[in-house]
């Protein structure tokens, strides 16, 4: 077990070793050049969205729930078509002719703010970008742990220690080339395990019927209602209302499609041919995979239930680990060793590529622009290879206490802070000609202060309907569109050059 795991280790390091020598610039650093191929960049958006949510939130969410919240599996492979489609041609596009190496560069263009919006953008970024790490990092340790039988908190330092190692070497170069092998890995691992252990359930017929004899909610398309009386929920894990799922739909298809981590992708694209097939390759890849793994935590539920299969005891979040012991079930040990590297993959592609985003928005858009704006290139990368570091040691800070009771509700927060800041400053700036500066920051900052105290009142107050952070992504679209048409229109040289409209690709 020690050496299969050593091995994927090390042929990790191998990578970011090999990948250091090509860093020359801080663009290679960044952005690899803008070299990636297609199949290198389409897996690059699907391992940069899949996570520790994809395996073991997925998987816990659906032990927890059953079939209502499915349409998570349709939502979130959707948000790697949207930032692909709706977001990446346009900034790719803009971004090649302009140099732009985060999206950073194109709001301070866009919203003629060099120093306003992309203080305000880089840093929400970094801070939303640390939140969605920390569920990345207790995600891993989740599985080192129980491959080891080490303490929790070991493995936080080896993982730690790993990721940051090839990050720092290789950035985005190292980033792409390892998570195309974890991507594979992945979706071979996934193909292979998920209908092992759903067989071994009984199929799928019988475990919608050991489901519906649980809760009979559990085979239907959602929950009828959260307050079915005055006597409050029926069941803690009744969320998934159709009004719940309106949330649910902007939460992970445009809020993730947002993302930093995600969307700097598509600067990195070799070829702009890439944006027509790309879309449609990387949603048909992710829903076959999230939804596998959703019913292998269904078949969880039925193996927990007829006495399979027993969750651990002594953790907080019990039901996360259903993907690891219904793999354990189906196959050999010999075999789950194998499983727990295609877990770490899935895991460990979202959380480099984190790191490397936390480094280059502070190199870049924070130490560049701001505090020494006539550091020389090397300087740069010099910057955000520390901050790598830096930011390694401080998610560790914030990993160290006990993961939350579900994996899913800790990176769903992270994901509810970027719908609230992001989505409506870059769609109103990439296709409303009237979207101005004034309100391009207003819309931010009120996004990010609305959710910021909806998420607060559901936690500590009263359970919102809802997820608390459609009120922040309603409210920054409110602003952007009643602030906008209050100031001064951006000049028609400004939204030529960073060509606003509505349309996706200009025809020539």
């Amino acid at each position: 077990m020690a050496a299969i795991v050593a091995v994927y280790f090390l042929g990790l390091l191998a990578v970011g070793a090999w990948a250091s020598k090509r860093v020359k610039t801080s663009e290679d650093y960044f952005l690899a050049g803008r070299s990636l191929g297609f199949w290198v960049f389409t897996i690059l958006i699907v391992a940069s969205i899949c996570s520790g949510m994809t395996i073991l939130g997925t998987s816990g969410l659906g032990y927890i729930t059953g079939w209502p919240t499915i349409w998570e599996q349709v939502f979130v492979p959707l948000s790697a078509a949207v930032c692909i489609l709706l977001f990446g041609t346009k900034l790719h596009a803009i971004g090649s002719q302009r140099g732009y190496l985060t999206v950073q560069d194109y709001f301070s263009d866009r919203f003629y703010s060099q120093n306003g919006i992309r203080g305000l953008s880089a840093i929400t970024g970094i801070l939303v970008s640390l939140i969605y790490m920390v569920g990345q990092f207790v995600a891993i340790s989740m599985v080192l742990s129980w491959l080891f039988g080490i303490s929790y908190h070991s493995a936080l330092l080896i993982s730690a220690l790993i990721v940051s190692a090839y990050v720092i070497m290789g950035g985005l170069y190292a980033v792409a080339w390892s998570n195309l092998i974890q991507g594979l890995l992945l979706i071979a691992g996934v193909l292979i395990v998920a209908p092992m252990v759903i067989s071994s359930a009984g199929g799928l017929s019988y475990i919608n019927e050991v489901l519906a004899g649980i809760d009979p909610n559990f085979v239907q398309p959602w929950f009828p209602s959260w307050y079915p009386g005055e006597a409050g929920p029926y069941a803690g894990y009744a969320f998934a209302t159709p009004l719940f799922l309106v949330s649910f739909f902007f939460l992970l298809s445009f809020g993730l499609a947002s993302a930093p981590h995600v969307i700097n992708n598509v600067f990195a694209a070799k070829d702009a041919r890439y944006f027509k097939w790309a879309p449609l390759a990387a949603f048909s890849i992710y829903v076959v995979i999230m939804y596998l793994i959703k019913i292998t935590g269904f078949a969880g539920r039925v193996l927990t239930t007829e006495g399979e299969i027993s969750l651990p005891s002594g953790v907080s979040n019990p039901a996360d680990y259903v993907f690891i012991l219904g793999a354990e079930h189906a196959f050999p040990s010999i075999i789950s060793v194998f499983i727990g590297v295609i877990i770490l993959a899935a895991v460990m592609s979202t959380t480099d590529r984190l790191m490397l985003t936390i480094g280059t928005y502070f190199g870049w858009d924070v130490y560049k622009r701001f505090l020494r704006p006539d550091a020389p290139d090397r300087m740069v990368t010099l910057v955000s290879r520390m901050t790598v570091a830096a930011a390694a040691a401080l998610t560790l800070l914030l990993a160290w206490k006990n993961p939350p009771a579900l994996l899913a509700w800790l990176i769903w927060m992270g994901i509810g802070l970027m719908l609230a800041c992001y989505v409506a400053p870059l769609l109103a700036g990439l296709y409303w000609r009237r979207a101005t500066r004034e309100g391009a920051i207003f819309s931010m900052v009120l996004g990010l202060l609305a959710a910021g105290f909806a998420g607060y009142w559901h936690q500590f107050v009263q359970p919102l309907p809802v997820h608390f952070s459609l009120f922040g992504f309603v409210l920054s679209i409110g602003a952007i569109v009643v602030v906008s048409l209050a100031t001064s229109k951006p000049s028609e040289k400004v939204l030529d050059e960073t060509m606003t409209g509505f349309y996706i690709r200009k025809r020539r």
